[in-house]
């Protein structure tokens, strides 16, 4: 895991460098949007810290996941004149997060008092990690990845809003056509996944609770079905491909297949490679055919060909 968050931390600071030498110039007004856009960044992410801290909930840049893409994408939107392009961008990105955060809430993740609401799993058990013991070293790995990376992240994948803002953007074309039927085909295979996990789930927990045998699918403990048969992370999969789907519009702005608001949604896949890794790991300490799982089933992308000594999945 430590590796894992090196190298993110590495990849933060080099992808943005090396697509800025090779990028489209910038007018004035769209670098004082992103100094703008920054500024609020760094101001909630240390809001995200001092709050994780006090409440000893770790999970409040998970509330906010869904939310401040809508909010970063919209600010530039509307600096930058509120054109088709842009308009069109915000209103997708605001039913992803619309969405996400109902996903979310009906998971326990919201509370009304702010700083409450379930905390995910995941970072207990980062805590018991001999590495991140004590309050000094936890507090720094609050700060510089779950506070600070995460929040760089989110303002990056809301980039290519920026860069959709051009003096000479070209008009609406069958690049943005793509990206919006890409966008929304993604958008719905992963509240597919979402959903039949959270079914999934319910019921597991439901036949848990009536002292109920548990047959099928749920004597694994883990969802093998739907979705879940094709790739073991379809919501994950499908997240990614938005945001990779999203930046389209700035090449469809620019008519120039490469600029550096890439690097969100590369470092994004790259979070999520790390993310899903770890939560294998918990996973098949947990479930004894989840390792079976893990050889039958590919991560992230679906196999074109079925490998011929596979067995079924339930």
């Amino acid at each position: 895991m430590f590796r894992t968050i090196l190298f993110l931390l590495v990849a933060i600071l080099i992808l943005p460098l090396i697509a800025l030498y090779t990028d489209i110039s910038m007018i004035t007004d769209q670098w004082n949007a992103l100094d703008t856009a920054v500024r609020i960044m760094l101001g909630i992410a240390i809001t995200c810290f001092l709050v994780s801290e006090l409440s000893k909930n770790y999970s409040q840049v998970d509330k906010l996941w869904s939310i401040t893409p809508i909010l970063y994408v919209w600010f530039f939107a509307v600096q930058g004149g509120l054109s088709q392009r842009m308009f069109l961008m915000a209103i997708l990105v605001t039913f992803w997060g619309a969405r996400l955060t109902y996903n979310f809430n009906r998971r326990g993740g919201y509370s009304i008092i702010p700083w409450k609401g379930e905390e995910d799993y995941r970072w207990a058990v980062l805590r018991e990690i001999p590495f991140l013991q004590g309050r000094f070293r936890w507090g720094i790995f609050n700060l510089i990845f779950i506070s600070l990376y995460q929040n760089i992240i989110l303002l990056l994948i809301s980039m290519p809003a920026l860069f959709a803002w051009q003096e000479k953007a070209v008009q609406l074309n069958w690049i943005d056509i793509l990206a919006t039927t890409l966008f929304l085909l993604f958008l719905v295979l992963e509240t597919i996944a979402d959903q039949q996990q959270y079914n999934f789930q319910k019921e597991k927990h439901r036949r848990i609770d009536a002292k109920e045998a548990l047959t099928h699918n749920y004597t694994d403990g883990f969802l093998s079905g739907g979705l879940w048969k094709y790739v073991r992370h379809p919501n994950y999969s499908a997240e990614q491909a938005i945001w990779i789907s999203f930046y389209l519009f700035s090449v469809a702005a620019t008519q120039q297949w490469f600029n550096w608001s890439l690097s969100g949604s590369v470092l994004l896949v790259l979070l999520f490679f790390g993310s899903s890794s770890f939560s294998e790991k918990i996973s098949s300490g947990k479930y004894p055919e989840y390792k079976y799982y893990q050889q039958q089933v590919p991560r992230f992308i679906p196999r074109l060909i079925r490998k011929n000594n596979m067995k079924p999945m339930k």
